[in-house]
């Protein structure tokens, strides 16, 4: 069969995850999804609070990732204990709450494995390797997975491509998150994994990655430091959907389904 997996891009602030409540199920509808996986690491600016992550699953996502941000709202904590729908990057201390790897039920039975990672440049270089964690993943737990994607959460573009490279023909789709900006390079790579370096985001489009302009502005100029805000006004949403063919374990399309209201 083939697969449908969709992969939606950072979600900021309260006019992000409106967004997605009113756009998302339609977008599964028209497009077949079988399998949707959103980043909301934003959702609260910076962070993500137990109610923002009910709000999305309500839109129809099927399981939450995170980044950067996940402890930017710590009551967030004993929820991503609680709950093996969200995920948080794997390759964070062995001892902080979470995990960063499931297996979920597709169609057909079919076990799905999703993994959550971190770039370390220009992010935390405190982090463990996000390429040594991915081998271990896929050695373990991820051995039992019938397919396997990955988000990876990292700044520089150069270290999503190389993840993506590193992994070509071991999980099926890699997507890069966090830089909110979408990117023109949605591939299959030669040995079958389908890769794009940023989906984008999904939240205020008149915005400087989803905040006030005059905020970012601000920093620029050298003034004093102002709390991020998020932008008003119209949003957008920014996905890819990824089509896997389950027989021959490997993607056969990636394409940007991006979203203006």
């Amino acid at each position: 069969m083939f697969l449908h997996i969709l992969a939606v891009g950072d979600v900021v602030g309260q006019g992000g995850v409106t967004c997605l409540s009113r756009h998302l199920r339609t977008l599964q509808r028209e497009h077949n999804i079988h399998f949707t996986v959103v980043n909301g690491e934003n959702a609260a600016g910076l962070g993500l609070l137990p109610h923002h992550a009910e709000e999305i699953f309500d839109a129809g996502a099927d399981v939450i990732t995170l980044g950067n941000h996940t402890w930017g709202k710590l009551q967030i904590k004993d929820y991503l204990e609680d709950n093996p729908y969200i995920l948080r990057p794997a390759n964070f201390a062995p001892n902080l709450p979470g995990r960063g790897f499931g297996i979920y039920e597709g169609p057909h039975g079919l076990r799905l494995g999703v993994m959550n990672l971190m770039g370390r440049f220009e992010l935390d270089s405190n982090l463990s390797s996000p390429f040594l964690m991915a081998d271990q993943i896929l050695a373990e737990e991820g051995a039992q997975a019938d397919l396997v994607f990955l988000d990876f959460h990292a700044e520089a573009t150069s270290e999503k491509g190389a993840m993506g490279w590193y992994l070509d023909g071991r999980v099926q789709a890699i997507w890069g998150t966090h830089t909110h900006v979408p990117t023109a390079d949605g591939q299959i790579l030669p040995k079958g994994t389908g890769f794009i370096t940023d989906l984008g985001m999904t939240g205020p489009s008149r915005s400087v990655l989803g905040v006030k302009p005059e905020n970012s502005v601000a920093r620029f100029l050298g003034q004093l430091p102002r709390r991020y805000e998020a932008a008003d006004g119209p949003n957008k949403l920014g996905a890819v959907l990824f089509v896997i063919d389950t027989e021959r374990k490997c993607c056969c399309q990636v394409t940007r389904l991006d979203l203006s209201e």
